[in-house]
Formats: C-alpha cells, sequence, structure tokens
C-alpha cells in the first residue's frame, strides 16, 4: 500500500524548505562549530526530502523525478507549513536588509523537530513500507535536531537579559503558527484513512509536553493560544516563500536540460 502522493509531498515540502531556510546559514553562522551543525541539519533534512520525492514521483509517474518536484512546482504546489518558510528575522523587520537572528532559527528548529521527532517515530509503523523505511532513518537525525534546538533554547532563554529576550521573541512570534501541526488537510485524512498516515492531533499533548518542559528550563513563557491559523499545507502560504523558491530555483529554470 502507498500513501496518497500529496501526503509525501506534504513531509517533503517541510523539509526542504526548512532546509533551504536553515542552509543560508552556511558561512553565516555565529560561531564556526553552529556554522557546521546548521549545515548538517539541512542537509539532513534536504536528503528526507529527496527520499519522500523520490517515492511521490515513482508514484505520480509521467516522468515526475525529484528534482521536477522541488524545482519545477510553483507556490500554490508547495504543502509545506508556513513555519518552515519564515525568514530568520523578525517578521516586522523581514522586508528590510535584517541580519540573520540565531535565536529565531533555533526557536524554529526546536518547534518543529519536537513535532517530527513524534511523526516520523508513529510513520515508522505506516502501511507503506517505503515510508515507514524512510521515517525510521529520518528519526535518527531529527532525534539529533531537537537535543541541537533545545540545548541552544535552554542556553538562550536562561542566559542573558539580551539572549532571553530573543528566544522569548522569537516564541512569541513562531507559537501561533504550530496551531498548523493539529488542523487535518485532505492528504493528511486520505493518508490516516489508508493506514500509511497518523492522525497528528493525536500527538498534540506529547508535543505540549515536550515544549513545556524545554520551556520551563528555558525560563520562557509560553504563549497564550489563539490567532490565525495557517494554512501552508493546504497550498495557501505567505509571501515569503516565493522569495525561497525563487532563490533556490533559479539554476534549475534557468537551465531545465542541464546534467550534472
Amino acid at each position: 500500500m502507498n500513501a496518497p502522493i500529496d501526503y509525501l509531498l506534504h513531509l517533503a515540502d517541510n523539509a526542504l524548505i526548512l532546509g533551504q531556510r536553515n542552509a543560508e546559514w552556511c558561512g553565516h553562522g555565529p560561531i564556526l562549530e553552529e556554522d557546521i551543525a546548521l549545515s548538517n541539519n539541512s542537509l539532513d533534512l534536504i536528503g528526507q526530502a529527496r527520499m519522500l520525492y523520490q517515492h511521490a514521483a515513482e508514484l505520480q509517474g509521467n516522468g515526475a523525478t525529484e528534482d521536477t518536484l522541488a524545482y519545477f512546482r510553483d507556490v500554490p504546489d508547495f504543502k509545506n507549513y508556513t513555519l518552515c518558510e519564515l525568514p530568520h528575522m523578525p517578521l516586522m523587520a523581514a522586508t528590510s536588509a535584517g541580519d540573520r537572528d540565531f535565536a529565531t532559527t533555533i526557536v524554529r528548529n526546536f518547534l518543529y523537530s519536537s513535532l517530527m521527532v513524534l511523526v516520523w517515530d508513529q510513520l515508522q509503523n505506516s502501511k507503506d513500507a517505503q515510508l515507514a523505511a524512510i521515517a525510521a532513518k529520518s528519526l535518527k537525525e531529527v532525534r539529533y535536531h531537537l537535543r541541537h534546538s533545545r540545548d541552544w533554547l535552554v542556553r538562550m532563554g536562561d542566559g542573558t537579559a539580551e539572549s532571553h529576550t530573543k528566544a522569548q521573541t522569537a516564541l512569541d512570534q513562531f507559537m501561533s503558527y504550530t496551531q498548523e501541526f493539529w488542523t487535518t488537510s485532505p492528504a493528511e485524512a486520505a493518508a490516516l484513512a489508508t493506514g500509511t498516515g497518523i492522525d497528528m492531533a493525536a500527538l498534540q499533548n506529547d508535543w505540549n509536553q515536550i515544549v513545556n518542559e524545554a520551556l520551563k528550563e528555558a525560563t520562557l513563557q509560553r504563549p497564550a493560544a489563539g490567532g490565525f491559523v495557517p494554512t501552508g499545507k493546504q497550498g495557501l502560504h505567505s509571501e515569503h516563500l516565493g522569495f525561497v523558491l525563487a532563490e533556490m530555483q533559479s539554476l534549475a529554470r534557468a537551465h531545465p536540460e542541464a546534467t550534472w
């Protein structure tokens, strides 16, 4: 049994877009070790995306490949969480030439990794054998991503007044976007019905526990729930995804017949 193609694309797009965002730190990390760590994080995510795109391309046929799915789809075709596409800076400064904000990156990686460590663990039992194998490999990687981001979250939250403020600001900005985790898309409903996907709402309590324990240790205050619920996984994105894709896809679209 195979998972719905749109479900595979949702998982792949999450990994690709966040991987692309984290790759923006390459050569710009605050210290050399973190430059390397975030680059490795990006490579892990893009590797996960490749496996998922390859699986989806085989199911889709008609000449689809991992490259066509990554480089030749447009904004409405992408099904990633809106959280993954947001820039590495407070959103009010996102239209200016602001510097990347390390706390923003750490908080986003923590919130996403806290989810995916649960998702990949459950997807090891998917009735789609290939997806289950991808989940088993990805789980090992995301456990490191969670440990890395959590350690930095605690270090910054329980650090200086400035680092605490930056971490709290990022948390206040991003927490509302996590509401999208628990809203069911048609692709997720179809995957759950066939046993190839999982019930995301059933993960919420475990995710809350991971997040709340880390925030308590980091002396950060969890923002109140509420606000706009984004719909990125249904193809309705923020204005930021278009800029990510324009940079990421430009070479492939300029030379569509090129081989490497």
